[in-house]
């Protein structure tokens, strides 16, 4: 248990830790982590520095939790003299805030300087975020900057540079801290090995020149010329050799006449390619292989080019080809084809021989592999500038993330917006500030329907440079009368870009107690106005009906047969309600009346208690709802919300309703505004409502009298 003071205050109905002064940073590690507000958030999503995000994010998982809060919050303390200053950070961190009393201070005061003088600000005395804002430009300043990777740039030789550009055309670049591409040592590794197995393979075609290259320089020619045809001889050797074993297979190795009817009953392509299936010539027991009459039209330009690069220098002009040529010829160019499959060093290959056994003889890798370590022991200095970036981001976001992560002081503050409030939406004459962008509204819904709070979730679009966003709003003042799936509106986000908004989905839940007081009688009114609008539709339908009947039998009523003399007479039509359906009427009627005039005794029998009977009737009917929404009202809370958009939520931040009224403002008439109350298009009022209002208050003074002076009133049953 910590003995430090800590302090605290209540908001949100929820104990909230003080984070302001230096000391209370110094000794956060010592705050149980069941006080913290929140425990886990994502990186990304919200209105926080990315870059910043990322730096305390130190296992790179996308996600900041308390440990990795307090570890970039141990490094503030161990860096700058008063680390308070994160809590209002200035346009820059001043050099005298760093430490000089550790050397881990020491060595960012250094590095900062240097950074600035790489800058060209040797005097200044302050570091902004713009000077480490993109660290690719300070290392591009710099020929050797400690990741180990020299890019052309990096050296003056002009040999050197001219290498590691070859390299990299050959087997690949690694990019730098400035983003250039260059080499590593396991690239130079791997190119000198490549071009030794490379000079060794082609050696081995100089040594074994008779075996492998049993026809000189058209060897490679014969052994394309040979692969491009050997399966199809193979084929033709074999289906003779199936004809000599059985000749009754003889008609199915040739193919069926009923194939070649197929392809012959349309136009055949020039090069005949429909025939590349059939065999590559007529297949008879024992037959040799024609090389000029009788070809296979869809094989006859590659069987030309077989018998001119391998046949011909092989045999000379030949007519056919036996199965013991076709033999001889696979024998001699197999070593080849071999030699070819085992090719190594492919991705030097554009390296000629003089100029890969000049680099493996020289001191080229060597020089190479010098600069790159001369580059690696720069890394402390390179990982000093890194240091420097986190530092300045730190002062300068870090305080921010606190606010929003140990403590909700942000958002309940109201100085400034929460990092997840994504803006402000505006629509049905009101503005919502607890505005959160999500990823997919139907998963968020199911989480955050939860958190008892209305929510509304809207497709936000900017036609004018197709940005698209989804948001969820929090709906805590006003009526939802005129809220519903389809309405526009106009979003704001914290950069100021508007983009137009639809809702999509609902999330229905009570705002407050006065919209709850009225819902039974809009409830009510909405009922009437339906039931009125169906039975209308029903009695317009009916009367369609019976319009479309009586026209059909007017049309019709020429060919109608006449009836049979001696046909009984028709039955009369039966009426709508015999009487056993009217007396239960009657009897539903008379109990209703019954249960009505007992309701009027007891209310006209207040008296003049009559007041206090109209507001009990007024809670009879509204009470429920308002004590639902009531209940509902005390248990909503953001944390479901947030927990939906992929935070982890430590406490119940509720929402009541004065703060719910601060985060959504309803339209109202700015002060001081004048308003001019005529309008000439008002509907002209009745006077009937007035005169009923005054015969009702007249019958109620009559009874109140009469009760008064002649006992009581008997109702008609």
């Amino acid at each position: 248990m910590s003995n430090f003071p800590w302090r605290f205050y209540t908001a949100g109905g929820v104990n909230q830790v003080r984070l302001e002064t230096a000391d209370e940073l110094r000794n956060l590690h010592t705050l149980d982590q069941k006080l913290w507000v929140a425990l886990s958030c994502p990186v990304r999503g919200h209105d926080m520095d990315e870059r910043t995000m990322a730096l305390v994010d130190g296992n790179g998982d996308g996600r900041v939790r308390a440990p990795e809060v307090l570890a970039a919050v141990d490094f503030v303390c161990r860096l700058l003299k008063d680390p308070a200053i994160i809590f209002s950070p200035g346009k820059g961190l001043p050099l005298s805030a760093i430490r000089e009393d550790n050397a881990e201070g020491k060595a960012t005061l250094a590095t900062a300087r240097s950074v600035l003088t790489s800058l060209g600000r040797p005097a200044s005395n302050e570091i902004t975020l713009a000077d480490v804002g993109d660290t690719s430009v300070i290392f591009a300043s710099m020929p050797l900057n400690g990741d180990g990777v020299v890019h052309p740039s990096a050296t003056s030789d002009a040999a050197l540079s001219a290498l590691i550009e070859q390299i990299v055309g050959s087997v690949g670049g690694v990019a730098d801290r400035s983003g250039a591409l260059g080499v590593n040592a396991g690239r130079v590794e791997a190119f000198f090995a490549a071009l030794a197995d490379r000079l060794a393979w082609q050696a081995r075609g100089t040594t074994d020149a008779a075996a492998l290259l049993p026809l000189g320089e058209g060897t490679a020619a014969a052994s394309a010329a040979l692969s491009a045809v050997a399966a199809k001889i193979d084929d033709f050797f074999s289906r003779t050799r199936l004809a000599g074993f059985d000749p009754r297979s003889l008609a199915s190795l040739n193919r069926a006449e009923g194939e070649f009817a197929a392809i012959a009953s349309h136009d055949l392509s020039a090069d005949a390619k429909e025939l590349e299936a059939f065999p590559l010539a007529l297949i008879e027991a024992g037959k040799s292989l024609p090389l000029k009459v009788g070809v296979n039209p869809a094989w006859s330009d590659r069987v030309s080019a077989f018998v001119a690069h391998v046949v011909r220098p092989m045999f000379g002009d030949r007519a056919d080809l036996n199965a013991a040529d076709w033999a001889t010829i696979k024998g001699a160019l197999a070593p080849y084809a071999a030699w070819r499959a085992a090719e190594a060093g492919a991705s030097v290959a554009g390296v000629d021989a003089a100029r890969a056994s000049e680099l493996l003889a020289g001191s080229a890798k060597a020089d190479l592999l010098a600069l790159i370590a001369a580059d690696e022991a720069l890394r402390h200095e390179a990982e000093g500038i890194q240091q420097v970036e986190r530092l300045v981001r730190y002062a300068h976001h870090l305080g921010r993330l606190l606010r929003n992560y140990v403590n909700f002081s942000a958002f309940y503050g109201r100085t400034e917006k929460a990092i997840f409030q994504a803006g402000t939406l505006f629509f049905d004459q009101r503005s919502c500030d607890l505005v959160l962008r999500v990823e997919d509204a139907g998963r968020h819904g199911a989480m955050a329907g939860l958190a008892g709070a209305y929510l509304a979730y809207f497709d936000c679009t900017r036609r004018s440079d197709g940005l698209q966003m989804s948001i969820c709003a929090a709906v805590t003042d006003g009526d939802v009368d005129n809220i519903m799936v389809g309405r526009n509106g106009v979003f704001y986000d914290r950069q100021g870009r508007d983009y137009d908004a639809r809702i999509t989905k609902l999330v229905e839940n009570p705002i407050s107690i006065r919209q709850a007081f009225w819902s039974p009688y809009k409830k009510f009114v909405r009922t009437v106005e339906e039931t009125i609008a169906k039975r209308e539709a029903a009695a317009e339908a009916a009367s369609s009906a019976k319009m479309d009947a009586a026209a059909t039998a007017t049309a019709n009523i020429d060919s109608v047969a006449p009836p049979a003399p001696d046909a009984p007479p028709a039955a009369p039509p039966k009426p709508p309600f015999d009487i056993g359906t009217l007396a239960a009427i009657g009897l539903a009627v008379g109990a209703i009346s019954t249960v009505l005039g007992a309701i009027m005794q007891a209310f006209f029998g207040l008296g003049l208690l009559m007041p206090l009977g109209i507001l009990g009737l007024l809670l009879v009917i509204s009470g429920p709802s308002m004590l639902v929404a009531a209940l509902k009202l005390r248990r909503r809370n953001l944390g479901p919300i947030l927990d939906a958009d992929g935070w982890a939520i430590n406490a119940q931040a509720r929402v009541n309703i004065p703060f719910g009224k601060s985060l959504t403002h309803l339209a109202e008439l700015p002060e001081g505004a004048s308003r001019d109350l005529g309008d000439p298009y008002a509907e002209k009022a009745s006077r009937w409502p007035y005169v009923l209002g005054f015969l009702v208050l007249v019958g109620a003074a009559a009874y109140i009298w009469y009760r008064t002076t002649n006992g009581t009133m008997t109702l008609p049953a």
